[in-house]
């Protein structure tokens, strides 16, 4: 997967740059500072998992894992994950939220999981499945995380609906959180999140085709973000 951090000016003209790889980038906006950090699954083949600082409020994007469960692959997330603050998923499969039981379990994950419904019970069936395989094919008994500790993760879930705004308090007072349709999988968004006049819109693994059982996404709910974070994996 090969991710872009692309900014814009939020009256049209381009700003300065973010550094386009996997470091630290940070770009300060009409009345707020906004810090993007991959964890990983930048210009990689790599689950994704992001970290959006607004200000004082820090924001998880994706807790993706590879049905390797290379425990390795979390480090960079066991670094950040007590300072959370909420977590957004996009998808509900392995690649995008594999992450969360053993981070809970493992890294003290304490902050609320936002998602849409089928997101939610689709990734616990998900989850369920992995520890299944995994259980069955592991060489030495499987104990990153069990059943149990899946269910004490989604119980953290907050289940939203496309287009339901939701205004956050403590830290994240001022910012808002909006779930748009991605038309990849099913119950799969776009995360549009603002704060005053700033707003960002997280883009991963979209597609603005109309299927058969799917429509395409909704990019035309969005109107020049001053951060977009999206991913090129359909381009």
């Amino acid at each position: 997967m090969y991710e872009l951090f692309a900014p814009f000016h939020p009256h049209g003209s381009e700003a300065a740059p973010l550094h386009r790889g996997a470091g630290r980038s940070t770009a300060r906006m009409e009345s707020s500072t906004l810090t993007v950090t991959p964890l990983y699954g930048a210009q990689s083949a790599d689950p994704p998992c992001y970290l959006l600082e607004i200000d004082y409020f820090t924001i998880l994007l994706d807790a993706g894992w590879t049905e390797a469960f290379d425990v390795a692959l979390l480090e960079p997330l066991r670094a950040v994950a007590p300072r959370i603050d909420a977590v957004l998923i996009s998808h509900c499969d392995v690649e995008h939220l594999g992450a969360l039981p053993y981070a809970m379990k493992h890294f003290d994950l304490r902050a609320p999981v936002y998602a849409t419904l089928p997101v939610c019970k689709m990734g616990q069936m998900f989850m369920y499945d992995a520890y299944q395989n995994a259980s069955r094919h592991a060489v030495e008994p499987f104990d990153l995380f069990d059943l149990d500790d899946v269910d004490r993760a989604f119980k953290r879930f907050i289940e939203l609906k496309y287009s339901q705004v939701v205004k956050l308090g403590g830290k994240g007072s001022g910012i808002t959180i909006r779930p748009v349709a991605a038309g990849h999988m099913i119950g799969g968004a776009l995360w549009h999140i603002t704060k005053d006049t700033d707003n960002v819109v997280y883009a991963v693994d979209y597609n603005h085709v109309r299927e058969s059982l799917l429509n395409g996404c909704a990019l035309h709910s969005f109107s020049r973000p001053g951060l977009l974070i999206t991913s090129a994996r359909n381009a």
